[in-house]
């Protein structure tokens, strides 16, 4: 039955119409690598050693800036599967697992409705529920080769050889020359660095010569001249201040699209072959584009806007990025980019940049990296990782590509300042921003539907008037302190959080002149609230204080009690106490390290941030 539908929709797609035949649609294959950025000789690195993506780059579109949207595997996945920013359904915080509204698909879905064969193999990682058979295979197995006789087909082929874990893995002997790597602004120059930098390098030589294997494939197979090809990285490089950073570093990949002769109705008007282009383009823009590019038109609610095909819409004059919990480890940064300046609003600038991620300290890079810091041996470019976030950052990617000289204060670059900033707003409230929500009530709000129809209910989710809250907790004004007081105050819970968070990033002065108020929130109808609000107690507060802060804190970092996300934010709260926390590490040590309901995806975060704070008081598993 299954095979008499797919030959039926395929005699459908191809019947003559009004006016002649049917044009031709195209075969597109995707070829797609992991944990690495635009390092590539086709981009200008002389220290690469990429022949046969070099060869592709000679006869495609090279797109000299793209960028990955999160900084960040699963995220970016996320952005890609949907064509929709996931901060707008809920999915920016890594490995998390939230749903689609009922009639929105993923856009493969899209694809083998109008008769393609869609193939991946094999990585998924997306942050929300497949709503239904995205794809035709999904495997190891999965191949074009696969299809029914003359199908059309849609086919990834993702290689893992240059993830962060392969970067790290020994005994590896190097290819590439450490002594003559080029060692970023921001890294300090040692051994150990220089021996990952070398072998991040060398695994995408090993990348390229994969990527060689799927193109001499499809060559072999007579294919080449009816297929469009695309390669691109999942986002930047697995060394520390890329991934999972969004930077520039950490943001911008490689992308290369091959469209044949046969189709040049379908390349935009700066498509040439071995040609560059500055064209902005972004991961939420791929789903669009491969619909638009097979003809079909996309669906209205994806976000991102197709650069080629039939439905080709007008360049961006931005791309956005973010960054959600990595792993165990909360934070919320917003970025956006033009051709040139890059601005980044830290919405958590008391956390530092460095939060300790028990994968990313496996890399020999973040080990001493953080130890030189430690013991004072850093320059201050190479310092700022491990230390507090201002709130506001600039870059000029011209004569700043390593973005160390923040230009956020400078006289001269207000007006820029000024104009990604709002950019940065208008985008928040265009995609209606889920990220200003606590990662528990994202979920807790939108029992009763899914986090996009939450989000996007103006009566619920009051957005304006909780960035307006986040906006005021995050300036340095002093004399924001009595707003903030009121905003403690105010109906919306999320308003409360922002309005405790303030006082958590002000520091003790302005949390002695809020103390009663701040008492009053600890019984606050929000467990997000009263785990802001008992950090800052615990902080800054009597011994009275402490003790309160405490006995909150522990009860909701209770896993089986309070639910995964509720935990790890409580868990970091007391492993931000450091000391403070001291006569509580057998309560610590007690706590529960998962329960019945937490997904695998996220069943190693508790256990360690328990571990981390443990070691840090003393006490290491």
């Amino acid at each position: 039955m299954r095979n008499w539908l797919v030959v039926f929709l395929m005699a459908l797609a191809l019947a003559p119409v009004a006016g002649g035949a049917a044009p031709a649609r195209p075969n597109i294959l995707w070829i797609t690598s992991e944990d690495n950025g635009p390092h590539l000789g086709c981009y200008g690195d002389r220290y690469a050693d990429t022949p046969n993506l070099d060869r592709l780059a000679a006869r495609s579109l090279l797109y000299l800036h793209a960028w990955s949207n999160a900084p960040v595997c699963a995220p970016a996945r996320t952005a890609i599967i949907t064509g929709m920013y996931p901060a707008s359904t809920g999915s920016q915080h890594m490995r998390s697992m939230t749903r689609l509204p009922a009639g929105i698909k993923m856009f493969p879905q899209y694809l083998r409705a109008a008769g393609y064969y869609c193939t991946n193999n094999r990585k998924e990682d997306y942050n929300l529920q497949k709503p239904g058979q995205v794809w035709d295979e999904s495997s190891r197995q999965a191949h074009w080769k696969n299809r029914q006789p003359g199908q059309p087909f849609f086919a990834i082929f993702n290689h893992t050889v240059s993830h962060e874990s392969q970067i790290r893995r020994r005994p590896h002997t190097p290819v590439h020359d450490p002594a003559k790597v080029r060692v970023p602004a921001y890294h300090p120059d040692t051994p150990e660095v220089r021996r990952d930098w070398a072998q991040y390098y060398d695994k995408m030589t090993e990348m390229d010569a994969l990527v060689g294997q799927n193109l001499k494939e499809l060559e072999e197979a007579g294919l080449a001249d009816d297929t469009i090809v695309f390669y691109y990285g999942d986002h930047g490089s697995g060394m520390p201040r890329s991934k999972r950073w969004p930077y520039n570093s950490g943001l911008q990949v490689p992308l290369l699209v091959h469209i044949p002769a046969k189709f040049k109705r379908l390349q935009s008007r700066e498509y040439a072959a071995g040609g560059k282009t500055d064209r902005l383009a972004a991961f939420v823009d791929l789903a669009p584009t491969v619909l638009s590019l097979a003809g079909i038109k996309p669906p209205k609610h994806m976000q991102g806007k197709a650069f080629l095909g039939e439905y080709e819409a007008a360049p961006k004059r931005f791309l956005h990025g973010f960054r959600g919990r990595m792993d165990e480890r909360y934070d919320m940064v917003r970025s956006v980019r033009d051709q040139r300046y890059i601005y980044i609003r830290n919405y958590m600038p008391h956390k530092i940049y460095g939060q300790h991620i028990a994968y990313m300290f496996q890399t020999p890079t973040t080990r001493v990296w953080k130890r030189l810091h430690d013991g004072g041996k850093l320059t201050p470019e190479q310092s700022r990782f491990w230390e507090r976030k201002p709130a506001e950052e600039l870059y000029d990617l011209r004569s700043d590509p390593d973005e160390v000289r923040n230009l956020a204060d400078s006289p001269r670059h207000q007006r820029i300042l000024k104009r990604l900033r709002k950019a940065q707003r208008e985008h928040a409230l265009n995609i209606r921003d889920l990220g200003f929500l606590p990662e528990d009530e994202i979920h807790a709000r939108s029992q009763a539907s899914t986090p996009y129809e939450y989000g996007h209910d103006r009566q619920a989710y009051p957005l304006e008037k909780i960035t307006a809250a986040a906006e005021l907790a995050t300036s340095p004004e002093a004399d924001a302190q009595g707003e903030l007081r009121q905003a403690l105050k105010a109906d919306d819970g999320a308003v409360r959080y922002w309005a405790a968070m303030g006082f958590l990033i002000r520091g003790k002065g302005a949390v002695d002149n809020a103390i009663v108020d701040l008492r009053e929130a600890l019984f606050d109808d929000s467990p997000s609230v009263r785990i802001v609000v008992a950090e800052i107690l615990a902080r800054h507060g009597g011994a009275g204080d402490r003790e309160a802060a405490l006995k909150t804190l522990l009860q909701l970092a209770n896993v089986e009690k309070s639910g995964v996300y509720l935990a790890m934010a409580a868990l970091n709260a007391l492993d931000s106490l450091d000391g403070r926390a001291a006569g509580v590490v057998a309560q610590i040590e007690a706590l529960p390290k998962t329960a019945p309901g937490v997904h695998q995806r996220m069943r190693n975060n508790v256990p360690a941030l328990i571990r981390k704070t443990l070691a840090d008081l003393g006490l290491a598993e």
